[in-house]
């Protein structure tokens, strides 16, 4: 996916580092991620989140907070309501760009700010949480033996995730007095809340008091095995692919018409884990599938293998042509399957001259309904004329280009 490194002005005119993830093709609509307390917009969890919506068409803006990551400014000067404005100021600048963000997914304290900063961003549809408190001052348990000090002092330095950040008094002040129910209840937006049961950083009873709190539509889907930070790669891909077809039932994805004539359109098949083989397809943006290898070939057996995607190709081409000449003869043809399976044999064992493998499919169909001997028989000889049967047994050409 395209990637564009941008600044944008943050709450206090301190410039902020940001992402934006974009389709390869036209931009059907764009979220805006916002990352968890001390994180950076370049957790695993929003790369995989991003990958996944720009595969559909949805342009994502991750950015760091002010103080954080690369962005300017002092992290000690920050309150949670300035990471709220800074959410409202990233929103600004998508407009600017005619790009005003329907989707809101914060993580973790971003959950919480998302939620708050919906007020201030009227073109939001729908907002996801992942691991959020329902409160913010749930994040001060991080830090809590600095309090004293940060109350008598104005500031502290305290380690969180091994690295030194200096905590002021206005941030602690800020989140005590921040209540969310209000903002959740008048959300406006349909709400989506992932949270994992076994979270020991922030508790589930935070979700659920969260939906509670939701008027309809809301929704709520638990990460079993997950860790707050959802380091998992398999994790990171069941929140992405939970959140992508969530997200088509509140947010409007219109891919322009083709002009007459035009092919069917460009497959995208992106490498999801360099450890493995697991890949994601994405045709358009509303056809999303995974194709992976078994175990015991090095895989996780997350979906079909390239053999059985073209296996599928071929069954499910098979049953489409048969259908589509018994409906025109209008047979009493009332159901069809076919089985496909692929293997290699010698050249000889198949009848062919020479010692190479070649590839065999074999099919298994099967008809349904009150059709005589005859019509059966033809409709056979209709299987060998789908499409995707010819480009198997004919020679198609395939041209490879290297990008850069």
């Amino acid at each position: 996916m395209p990637t564009e490194r941008i600044t944008f002005a943050g709450h206090d005119g301190n410039q902020l580092a940001a992402r934006l993830d974009l389709p390869d093709g036209p931009v059907l609509a764009t979220a805006l991620f916002a990352h968890c307390f001390t994180c950076s917009k370049d957790i695993p969890a929003a790369r995989r989140i991003a990958a996944r919506l720009a595969a559909m068409g949805i342009a994502v803006l991750r950015f760091d907070f002010t103080g954080l990551g690369h962005s300017g400014g002092e992290f000690a000067n920050t309150t949670f309501t300035s990471n709220v404005e800074d959410l409202i100021a990233a929103a600004h600048y998508l407009a600017g760009r005619n790009m005003a963000p329907a989707l809101l997914i914060g993580h973790s304290l971003g959950g919480a700010a998302v939620l708050r900063a919906r007020a201030g961003i009227p073109s939001v549809k729908a907002v996801v949480t992942l691991g959020a408190p329902a409160d913010p001052g749930h994040v001060s348990h991080h830090f809590e033996a600095a309090l004293p000090e940060i109350e008598q002092e104005g500031s502290a330095e305290v380690m969180l995730g091994g690295r030194p950040f200096r905590i002021g008094k206005a941030f602690v002040d800020d989140i005590s007095e921040t209540a969310l129910a209000p903002a959740i209840a008048d959300l406006k937006a349909a709400l989506l809340i992932l949270h994992a049961p076994r979270d020991e950083t922030v508790s589930i009873d935070n979700a659920s008091t969260i939906f509670m709190a939701a008027k309809h539509p809301k929704s709520f889907v638990t990460l079993d095995g997950a860790d707050h930070l959802i380091t998992r790669a398999a994790d990171a891909e069941y929140a992405a692919d939970v959140i992508a077809a969530w997200v088509r039932r509140y947010v409007t994805l219109c891919p322009p018409a083709p002009p007459p004539g035009a092919p069917e359109g460009v497959v995208r098949v992106t490498e999801v884990d360099s450890s493995g083989f697991l890949q994601d397809i994405q045709s358009g943006p509303r056809h999303h599938a995974v194709a992976d290898e078994p175990e015991s070939y090095g895989g996780t057996d997350r979906g079909m293998s390239p053999y059985g995607f073209v296996s599928s190709g071929l069954g499910a081409c098979t049953s489409m042509t048969i259908r589509m000449y018994a409906r025109r003869k209008r047979w009493p043809l009332t159901g069809i399957s076919v089985d496909v399976c692929h293997n290699k044999v010698h050249g000889q064992d198949a009848g062919l001259a020479g010692d190479g493998k070649i590839d065999v499919f074999r099919r298994k169909i099967r008809l349904e309904g009150p059709l005589d001997q005859e019509q059966r028989t033809r409709l056979l000889e209709i299987a060998d004329k789908c499409p995707v049967h010819r480009t198997l047994e004919g020679s198609a050409q395939i041209t490879t280009e290297l990008l850069t």
